[in-house]
């Protein structure tokens, strides 16, 4: 198992920046893909950014492309959201999330994470 603990999230003004990050123990963390969903009121959660294993490969939603940077620290075990030119319908709780099967083509589906942090919530006022 792995446990996944996100910080750095806040309220922020639109145009500004924020950076998350994703802690893990318990496991190997370079076992892992890891990505980041978000959910905001009322809406389904949805993909976001995510990365391979030892972040060859990345890919973003359309909505985010060009403004946030999905990035690793193997050594470190942490997971960085680097998120630029904030909008308030950046507004949600952003989930970290892994699993330990093949990257593939299905990144973007949520089924495929097994393992899952708490969240943590962004605010983007205008």
């Amino acid at each position: 198992q792995v446990q996944l603990v996100e910080s750095g999230g806040g309220l922020v003004q639109a145009g500004g920046s924020l950076r998350l990050s994703c802690a893990a123990s318990g496991r190997t963390f370079s076992r892992y893909v890891m990505g980041w969903f978000r959910q905001a009121p009322g809406k389904e959660r949805e993909f976001v950014a995510a990365i391979s294993r030892y972040g060859s490969t990345t890919d973003y939603a359309d909505s985010v492309k060009g403004r946030f940077t999905i990035s690793r620290d193997n050594g470190k075990n942490i997971m960085f959201l680097q998120m630029a030119s904030l909008k308030p319908e950046d507004t949600a709780v952003y989930y970290c999330a892994a699993h330990d099967g093949s990257y593939s083509g299905n990144y973007y589906s949520q089924s495929k994470y097994n393992y899952w942090g708490q969240g943590t919530q962004v605010t983007v006022s205008s």
